[in-house]
């Protein structure tokens, strides 16, 4: 994250990795928490590609 195209994340595969290294009573994120850092792609393009990948799931 941190670019200008759009990228989606599993948190806690990424960012919060060090919670899956060990027991974590109370976990600071959800494990099927995903994360959306929207860069400057056209909005329709985006949501088009989100509805795409989503409705696979």
């Amino acid at each position: 994250l941190g670019g200008t195209e759009s990228l989606m994340e599993h948190a806690l595969s990424m960012s919060h990795s060090s919670q899956l290294l060990r027991e974590v009573k109370e976990p600071m994120v959800p494990p099927g928490l995903l994360r959306l850092s929207v860069g400057i792609e056209n909005a329709e393009d985006l949501v088009a590609d989100l509805d795409r990948a989503l409705s696979r799931i």
